[in-house]
């Protein structure tokens, strides 16, 4: 296989300026990241706000030599559990940090453990506004729906960029 442009779901809600930076630059050694989208706030899906802090998403994209299967199981969850990712019950618990393929090229892949495009696309606004803003001719090979038309009919009210971060994880990686 040959390099594939893939783009991640990355989010955080400990320690999350810090978290995400340390997983872009462990991924950037892995995989070069060529570009980043704004990162955002927005509250935990599953908890009450006041259960747990709000969350810090952003995509990026990167070119992956890796296989889709690598990636997400060798090198994501790789750097989930060296920034101290423990997976449980919970899946909407607390984490460090959260990276998840959210389109790999303009492959359609439906296995037990492994999707992409990320299902969750369609619905959460935190992962589809920044993924639009990195392609914003994209169009989802599932369901043939266009970033642009999924993110219009999304209420975005609850996302607040954080600019001043973006800023700095930019000039970071991609300038």
């Amino acid at each position: 296989m040959g390099e594939v442009k893939a783009y991640i779901a990355i989010g955080s809600n400990i320690d999350p300026q810090e978290n995400v930076g340390r997983a872009l630059e462990i991924l950037n050694a892995e995989a070069p990241i060529f570009a980043l989208s704004t990162f955002y706030w927005s509250p935990p899906v599953g908890h009450q706000q006041h259960e747990q802090p709000p969350f810090l998403n952003g995509v990026c994209g990167i070119v992956s030599a890796f296989d889709a299967r690598n990636l997400k199981f060798r090198v994501l969850r790789s750097i989930e559990r060296r920034l101290g990712r423990v997976r449980g019950a919970d899946k909407y618990a607390a984490r460090p940090i959260d990276l998840d393929i959210a389109m790999f090229g303009d492959m359609l892949i439906d296995e037990p453990d492994l999707h992409a495009p990320d299902p969750d696309i369609a619905t959460r606004p935190f992962l589809a506004v920044p993924l639009y803003e990195l392609i914003p001719e994209g169009v989802l090979p599932d369901s043939g729906a266009s970033l642009a038309s999924i993110v219009n009919q999304m209420d975005t009210s609850m996302l607040s960029a954080d600019e001043a971060l973006t800023l700095r994880l930019n000039e970071r990686f991609i300038s």
